[in-house]
Parts: C-alpha cells; sequence; structure tokens
C-alpha cells in the first residue's frame, strides 16, 4: 500500500503530546511494515530522525499550516494533490485534521476536543476553526481513532459519531523516563531549586493546564507547610493570559515558583525523577501523558478528578478537584507531608505502568489502518 501521513507536527527539539504520539507510532509502524510505502508529508524542511526506515518517502508541500487560513489551504488543496499524484491508499492524520476534499480512505486520530468544552481558553480563530470543521472531520473519516475511552465517549456524544467507527490507541511513554540516583537527585536539586525539595508541572502554558488554580494551591499549601519547598513550571510559554499573569503576581510565595520552559528528555527525566511529585491537574485532557513519565519516574501523582485523567492514573495518583485550590493544596500537603502514602502511590504506579507502552499504542493504531482499509 501507499499511505500518506501528515507529518507536520514532526518538528525537532519541538515534540509535545501529539508530536510524540505521531514519532512514537510511526516510528515503530514504517519499521514493522515493510511491505508499505509510507510518505511522509511534512509543512516546512524535516529533520532526518524523523525519517525512521528505507520505505518513507518524505514530501514537502506549502503553505506552512501554522494559520486557519493556511491549514485550509494546506489541506483543501496541497493534500489532495499530494495524494491524487501518489496514488495513496490511505491518508493517516495523527492530529486529526484531514482533507474534505479527497476521497481517498482517512484515518483521523482526534485526540480530544477540549475547544468544544472549554472554547474561550483558545484565540477566537483557532476555536471557531476547530468547531466548524472537527465536526465535520470526524464525519468524514472512515474511521476515527483517539487516546482515551473518555474521548471516545465525547466524540460519539458530540458529533453523533457511531461507536463501532472509533478506536481507542492508548498513548505510552518514551523510554528515557525511569527513576534516579540519589546523587542525581542532588545534583538536580542544587542546580534549578536552591537544594530544596519541589513539585513539578509538565506541560504547555495555556489555560486548560488550570495554572491559574495550582499557584493559588502552592500558596495554600506554603502558608501551611514549614518546609521550604518549591513549585518548578515546565514548558513553553503557548497562551498565557492576564489572569494567570495577575495570579502569579498576587501570590505570597510567587518567589518560590521557578519556570524553567522546555527542556530536553533527558533534562526532563532528572527534574521529574527528582521532584516530590507532579502536580497535573488539568481541567480537561484526552489522555495525560506526564502521569504516565512520572510513573515510570517513580514520582508520586497529584492529578485530577475529571475527563481522562483517572482514566489513566487508576488508583495510582492523588486525585482532586481541579477548581478547588484548597483541594489541591491538601493532596500537595499529603504528598509532603505523608511517607507511607508517597510510598504506596509509587508502588501502585509500578504497576500500573505496565498497561501502557509504544508499542500496544503502534500495534493498535495498526489495526485501525487495516480496519480502515478493510472498509
Amino acid at each position: 500500500m501507499n499511505i500518506a501521513v501528515n507529518t507536520r507536527l514532526l518538528l525537532k527539539n519541538k515534540l509535545e503530546g501529539i508530536g510524540w504520539f505521531t514519532f512514537e507510532t510511526l516510528k515503530r509502524i514504517t519499521n514493522q511494515h515493510k511491505e508499505h510505502t509510507f510518505y511522509f508529508i511534512f509543512d516546512r524542511a524535516y529533520d532526518e530522525e524523523f525519517i525512521f526506515s528505507s520505505n518513507i518517502i518524505p514530501i514537502v508541500i506549502g503553505p506552512q499550516a501554522r494559520h486557519p487560513f493556511l491549514f485550509y489551504l494546506w489541506f483543501e488543496f496541497s493534500i489532495p494533490k499530494v495524494l491524487k499524484k501518489i496514488k495513496a491508499d490511505l491518508f493517516l492524520s495523527p492530529d486529526g485534521y484531514i482533507s474534505l476534499s479527497t476521497k481517498t480512505p482517512t484515518l483521523a486520530v482526534i485526540h480530544d476536543l477540549n475547544f468544544e468544552h472549554y472554547p474561550k481558553d483558545l484565540p477566537w480563530i483557532i476555536t471557531k476553526y476547530y468547531q466548524y470543521f472537527f465536526p465535520r472531520f470526524a464525519k468524514r473519516a472512515n474511521r476515527i481513532a483517539t487516546v482515551s475511552e473518555f474521548s471516545k465517549k465525547d466524540i460519539h456524544n458530540q458529533y453523533g459519531i457511531p461507536n463501532e467507527k472509533i478506536d481507542v490507541v492508548y498513548n505510552g511513554v518514551n523510554e528515557k523516563y525511569h527513576s534516579v540516583s540519589e546523587a542525581v537527585k542532588f545534583e538536580t536539586k542544587k542546580l534549578f531549586s536552591n537544594n530544596c525539595d519541589y513539585f513539578i508541572f509538565i506541560g504547555a502554558l495555556l489555560p486548560r493546564k488550570n495554572l491559574k488554580n495550582l499557584f493559588l494551591a502552592f500558596d495554600i499549601f506554603r502558608r501551611k507547610n514549614q518546609k521550604e519547598i518549591k513549585l518548578l513550571i515546565v514548558g513553553a510559554e503557548k497562551w498565557w493570559t492576564k489572569e494567570m499573569e495577575q495570579t502569579l503576581c498576587n501570590l505570597e510565595f510567587n518567589n518560590d515558583i521557578i519556570f524553567k520552559g522546555r527542556v530536553a528528555a533527558e533534562e526532563l527525566n532528572h527534574l521529574l525523577g527528582s521532584a516530590l511529585g507532579l502536580t497535573y491537574i488539568s481541567y480537561f485532557e484526552g489522555f495525560g501523558i506526564p502521569i504516565l513519565e512520572a510513573f515510570n519516574c517513580d514520582t508520586p501523582v497529584i492529578t485530577s478528578n475529571v475527563s481522562s485523567m483517572p482514566e489513566v492514573a487508576g488508583s495510582a495518583a492523588l486525585l482532586c478537584d481541579p477548581f478547588n485550590p484548597e483541594h489541591i493544596a491538601a493532596a500537595l500537603l499529603k504528598i509532603a507531608n505523608d511517607e507511607v502514602c508517597r510510598k504506596e502511590l509509587i508502588d501502585k504506579a509500578q504497576i500500573r505502568r505496565e498497561e501502557f507502552s509504544w508499542d500496544k499504542s503502534a500495534a493498535l493504531l495498526w489495526e485501525s489502518v487495516e480496519k480502515t482499509i478493510v472498509r
């Protein structure tokens, strides 16, 4: 088969959730299925590290799809021309965007519908694009894959897509994430937190990651806790809002919040593995890969009791109400002061993490590909 793949989110040193899904699944699928030819379609110059095997043919087409008007041009004009030229048997889109202007069988991976539930969290024009096109993408796609049972139910309820048309393909976790030695923990704290214990947040800095309530909860925690514990924020600034900025400025302990920006996987492993706990209290997620990363690092997890996060964490994390800073602060206090609780969470996480791997993800995504072709 000739399988065309939307690989526009494979960007060197800039991989985030969907980019990692694309990278990890396609790296395995292309090597495991050498009998097929894969056409990786980029919207800009690509890095050779993303050409995983000899059966991949890279194609670069414009315009660079980084704005709704350019999304439209790329998917409705450039993509159909390529699919026709290469005689594609399938178009696989790991980020959910597809072309409505082609008859090529299409598999869309729709990770979540956060824009339907929290439209004001995104720039107005982005929200309008998503709300107009994604219902149409869902109905046009021959098949849909998504990353949790929660998202499957959401797609079914929001867009009326039959459940039998939607496959659940859980995310995995990068093998680079593992527990670290006491020596590494000592050096990491020396470098990044002034030799103090710290909680860590990982993710893009945008409203639904709930940084406002995390900041408020951390301030409550610091007032109640005698130890000097920091909060480390790791991630690229994406849609930083005035409300988030104002909340940060008004905190009593804002000097104990450290912004690290984006870091490479090896450094992130040290930061996460040395943390007192992961604070991942978004109010909406399709999955939540940092939960698994923390599980692999033997770092206790505090996460939200809404959307997909309880499904991913199981009983191996402290679940809290993301809309209640007092509730989040209570979880911080529990992790900071209860060594037995920390040990129990780590023990449970060591069992829970075995349920997820990129090998399993790639196998499930390939099953979706085969179902799409058969149909």
